[in-house]
């Protein structure tokens, strides 16, 4: 595909569509893709071939797309992505509101629950937001089931002061109140540098649904997400150090992007989350994307995971050969706990930009 001739809306569709070929979800793909579509928002029609009138926090090169891959032992692989909904014009304030046109529109068309979205939402969403990021979705697209949408919002919406006060409030609003003191005591024990970074809800019935709340460690070592890690109910912490070598190297201190903790709460957890997640951002620790793709090799095959389902998922988003940059392998997650371990690949749509890669390794 020509990228000088499609919308950013046709382009990441088509990318979208290839992916979900790729790994065998042929079911649902026009109405996958139109749900992207409609996701976007009327920004989605800019044309790749300028420069995004709004520099998206989604991706690097600042597409408002990103994607990822689910897998787990014995389970089909799981299609996900991040978008960022834009205005005609955007703004912070138009972006908002198309992003709440959005949800309108897929409201009863997706059979959605937006309960503990409308109880949260006054914290969230300000008149006068501080910061461009508001919130963005995330479709999830699973073989022979309905997509999925979960919203993420941002806790320093309001300034990096208020952000412990909303994680809170929201927690109360959602039932989990009992959960926030052990969130502090375990993530937030370094001040400055562990950060509220995102507060996310599933929009599905309340008792299948999860809220989940991310914290970022900047300039963290292992034994600090280790000791987030353990918060988490059912978590094998040991895990934790194995992880982070097999991504990020021999890194001591991991100083470029922040790891991040993801936290889940589900319907009976009382005070202490059900699943816990770790996230490496592993562009920042590699040479370029053919040695993350090595080390995402190895972290499947520490955990028993198919590495076809994986390498089929990178070739239907990659338009170069992976040594001539860094980033289209973006982060790697480890899910620990309920409902659904295993391990996530996120990969970037490159549509605007590819970053060059590095001359040496940041991590060996």
């Amino acid at each position: 595909m020509d990228p000088q001739n499609v919308s950013i809306r046709d382009f990441t569709g088509r990318q979208l569509s290839a992916l979900l070929h790729s790994l065998g979800m042929t079911e649902n793909t026009v109405k996958s893709v139109g749900l992207l579509a409609d996701t976007l928002g009327p920004g989605g029609l800019q044309p790749v071939s300028t420069r995004p009138e709004w520099p998206s926090g989604v991706a690097d090169d600042h597409t408002p797309v990103e994607f990822s891959t689910a897998f787990a032992a014995g389970e089909p692989p799981v299609v996900r992505m991040i978008v960022e909904p834009t205005a005609t014009r955007p703004s912070r304030s138009a972006n908002t509101a198309a992003a709440l046109a959005a949800l309108d529109r897929m409201r009863h068309r997706e059979n959605l629950d937006t309960g503990r979205f409308d109880a949260v939402r006054s914290l969230f969403l300000p008149d006068d937001p501080e910061s461009d990021f508001t919130f963005w979705y995330s479709l999830v697209f699973r073989p022979d089931e309905a997509p999925a949408v979960k919203v993420y919002f941002n806790p320093e919406v309001r300034g990096k002061a208020a952000a412990e006060d909303l994680v809170r409030q929201g927690l109360e609003r959602t039932g989990f109140a009992a959960g926030f003191p052990v969130l502090r005591d375990h993530a937030m024990t370094r001040p400055g540098l562990d950060r509220y970074s995102f507060f996310a809800l599933d929009l599905v019935e309340q008792e299948q649904a999860r809220v989940k709340v991310y914290i970022s460690h900047h300039a963290a070592e292992v034994s600090d997400v280790t000791r987030a890690a353990s918060a988490a109910r059912g978590v094998d912490v040991d895990r934790v150090p194995d992880f982070c070598l097999l991504t990020g190297g021999n890194t001591g201190t991991f100083d470029k992007r922040p790891l991040i903790s993801s936290y889940t709460f589900l319907q009976g957890d009382a005070g202490v989350p059900s699943g816990y997640s770790l996230y490496v951002p592993i562009r920042d620790y590699v040479t370029d994307d053919e040695e993350a793709r090595r080390r995402v090799l190895a972290v499947m095959a520490k955990y028993d995971l198919d590495p076809t389902q994986f390498d089929n998922a990178l070739r239907a988003i990659t338009r170069r050969p992976l040594d001539e940059g860094v980033g289209l392998i973006a982060h790697v997650s480890l899910r620990m706990g309920r409902p659904r371990p295993g391990v996530t690949v996120y990969l970037s749509s490159e549509a605007y930009d590819v970053a060059s890669p590095r001359s040496i390794s940041l991590a060996v």
